[in-house]
């Protein structure tokens, strides 16, 4: 199996190091490269085309999102992840308007960094539990268009209108005892859909089905 190839951009060396060896410890994947602002990310990736480029957004010069930006100039091939501390809604959307492939919190623990690299070298997005809640937040909030063409996604799933509820208060967030006590229900039956709306969705976990959600705008 060919490593994925890994160039890391933060400004702290330390918070760099921490990282390099974490995912170091994971033999599909390879470091090849370090930088220390958005400048030196870009011709890093130029010099040694990684199959991901790992941002963090504030760094001098210029910052991650705007790297994320200008990557396809650079390296074409190269996917950008954004790493950060912040889970603002503005810095989220930012960084998929810049192209980036992924956007995954500092705090997120070791087995969800590997996964979400493979992934995404795989070529898919990829976007931290957190990081899920914002982006269904905004999609829930936001003014339906296109009524027709939204429904013809669900159906293709053919989530039934219970499950397309319960399914709308994961992605919002609720756990299953708010969710059954919000429809009058055992604890014991919302598992039941849960369970059937991740089989129908192929997905093994809730943060998988939050991320499904939101990238295939099912609600």
């Amino acid at each position: 199996m060919n490593k994925i190839n890994i160039v890391l951009a933060d400004d702290h060396v330390l918070v760099r190091n921490g990282i390099k060896a974490m995912l170091e410890s994971e033999s599909s994947i390879n470091v090849v490269g370090e930088a220390g602002d958005g400048n030196e990310a870009l011709e890093s990736a130029k010099a040694l085309r990684p199959d991901i480029l790992v941002l963090d957004i504030r760094m001098p010069n210029m910052t991650g999102l705007e790297a994320a930006e200008k990557l396809k100039q650079y390296a074409p091939d190269t996917k950008a992840v954004i790493l950060s501390m912040h889970d603002s809604e503005e810095y989220v959307l930012q960084a998929l308007d810049a192209g980036a492939y992924g956007y995954l919190l500092k705090d997120t623990d070791k087995n969800e960094f590997i996964k979400a690299l493979k992934q995404i070298h795989g070529g898919h997005k990829y976007f931290s539990g957190a990081v899920s809640n914002v982006l269904a937040n905004r999609l829930l909030h936001a003014k339906p268009t296109a009524g027709t063409a939204t429904a013809a996604k669900d159906d293709r799933y053919h989530l039934t209108k219970r499950e397309k509820e319960i399914l709308r208060m994961v992605v919002d967030g609720k756990h299953n005892k708010d969710i059954a006590d919000s429809l009058g229900k055992s604890v014991r039956t919302v598992e039941t859909h849960r369970f059937n709306i991740m089989k129908k969705l192929d997905v093994n976990n809730a943060v998988d089905m939050v991320n499904k959600t939101v990238k295939e705008n099912l609600l």
